[in-house]
């Protein structure tokens, strides 16, 4: 089943961020990899591509687990956890409609 994992950033998380992004992509990448990324990416703190020093507020990925809890796991292991990057994760089931 697919989930969703929304992220949403500390204030001033982007050096944090930043630091930890190696790591954390490296991790999307095996995710990728096996087949079972649908979309990643984060939200740019301001009405931009490249937000500059305004950085994000937050990051959205949609994946294949096995179950919630499988996901869950997945997310509270990520690196921008670890760093202090995130305030709050939500990890929620996600049913995909378009496209198809």
């Amino acid at each position: 089943m697919l989930y969703a994992i929304i992220a949403t950033d500390k204030a001033d998380s982007l050096p944090n961020r930043l630091k930890a992004r190696p790591d954390h992509l490296k991790r999307l990448e095996t995710l990728q990899n096996s087949g079972k990324l649908i979309l990643a990416g984060p939200h740019p703190a301001i009405d931009a591509i490249d937000p500059g020093n305004a950085g994000f507020s937050g990051s959205l990925i949609v994946a294949e687990f096995d179950s919630l809890q499988a996901a869950q796991q997945w997310a509270d292991a990520d690196p921008y956890v670890a760093a202090g990057v995130y305030a709050q994760v939500s990890v929620k089931p996600f049913k995909k409609v378009f496209p198809a």
